[in-house]
């Protein structure tokens, strides 16, 4: 029986995983129903559920839940996101040596070559609509230089990743042809980067990597790989786009961060960490229990969904005594990115572009102030400005 815990209406529109309501429903009890099944609030039960042994990755549901269909949907459920056990396993053996350290790290000055050249673009004009001019570009651009694409190219990779964006949301049913169009497109793109690879005309993009690796495991699954690269393509550029722009919400309510990071950029990774801490864009991580449990005085029944809310668990008072936000303070691990089995593939990739950006924009930026109303998809599932128009110093 759950009928003594806290409620929390996650289908509203205006409903905010960083509410009042939220922490008070934290300060109750560790978990809250939800019209889409528990919540999951404190830091200690979501770093133990996200590895627990009767849940498995729950995301893949979010289709049926929504009801969505067609090719996002299709895509959705058989990628690397939906699937468990040995299929699962063998999907990350072929992504993670693709996406190692040394490999994402050589990346690096481009990253920070390409965010220098667009900072400077837009500090000289002395405002700019950040999400537009600056953070869509600087993600797509950033997924061209992993897929060994002309810069040029960033707009359609970035717009289509976008859309994907659109499915992750309360409000997704409403978007549902944009989205599967922009998977249709995607998955062409993966065609012609898969072929680009096997005519001998790319040895060095991520896909090459991502080929090469394909190979030595002898695999034989063609949709597979195309759904790894647009998967991918998604998470990298959704990503880093959204999460820049949150970061100049956050850096405009807490001007002194942003003076403390121009005086010391080497805090870049640190303050990448608070940024995701404070205010993630991926809002909750997702589980499924695959058999009836009980844990901490709660049953979980097979089937039911569990969603750990990275705001709220980030945040908890017993681990975080100040939730200020304060790029200079140490704390505990954020589940911004999942944990277990299912931890974010691509983390590495979006905290090193996005730290390239942090110390390129503040390099040449003094300060930082809305120059209009500031537009945002509601603050639950996958979370973004629409629009943020900004003027500087």
């Amino acid at each position: 029986m759950t009928s003594h815990l806290p409620f929390l209406d996650m289908r509203k529109p205006e409903f905010s995983t960083r509410s009042e309501q939220v922490l008070n429903a934290r300060e109750a009890y560790w978990c809250a129903r939800t019209p889409y099944g528990l919540a999951v609030l404190r830091h200690a039960q979501v770093g133990q559920l996200l590895r627990h042994k009767s849940l498995r990755q729950g995301s893949h549901a979010w289709p049926d839940t929504m009801g969505l269909e067609g090719s996002f949907a299709h895509f959705w459920k058989r990628s690397i996101i939906s699937t468990e056990g040995e299929q699962h396993k063998r999907l990350r053996q072929l992504a993670i040596p693709a996406l190692s350290p040394d490999y994402i790290e050589s990346l690096r000055p481009k990253f920070s070559d390409m965010a220098e050249a667009l900072v400077k673009e837009i500090a000289t004009e002395g405002e700019c609509e950040f999400m537009l001019e600056f953070s869509e570009i600087f993600a797509g651009q950033a997924i061209c230089i992993l897929l060994g694409l002309p810069l040029d190219d960033w707009h359609k990779i970035a717009s289509d990743a976008s859309d994907l964006g659109l499915a992750m949301g309360v409000n997704c049913k409403t978007y549902e042809p944009q989205f599967n169009a922009a998977c249709d497109r995607l998955m062409a793109l993966s065609e012609k980067l898969i072929k680009k690879v096997r005519d001998g005309d790319d040895t060095k993009s991520y896909v090459a990597r991502l080929i090469s690796q394909y190979d030595e495991l002898g695999m034989d699954d063609h949709q597979a790989l195309l759904d790894m690269i647009v998967i991918s393509i998604f998470g990298g550029v959704d990503t880093t786009r959204s999460q820049l722009g949150i970061a100049m919400a956050l850096f405009i309510q807490h001007p002194e961060q942003w003076q403390i990071l121009r005086k010391k950029p080497d805090l870049a990774p640190q303050a990448v960490e608070e940024l995701i801490r404070a205010w993630p864009t991926t809002t909750w991580a997702t589980r499924e229990a695959v058999t009836d449990f009980e844990f901490e005085g709660v049953t979980v029944k097979q089937g039911e969904i569990l969603h750990m809310l990275v705001h709220a668990s980030a945040r908890d008072p017993a681990i975080c005594e100040d939730p200020t936000f304060d790029i200079t303070a140490k704390r505990k691990i954020h589940f911004g990115f999942g944990g277990g089995a299912h931890h974010c593939l691509g983390a590495l990739v979006a905290r090193t572009d996005i730290a390239c950006a942090l110390v390129a924009l503040t390099k040449h930026i003094r300060t930082i102030h809305y120059n209009g109303e500031a537009e945002w998809l509601p603050d639950s599932g996958n979370t973004s400005a629409l629009r943020l128009p900004l003027r500087f110093t």
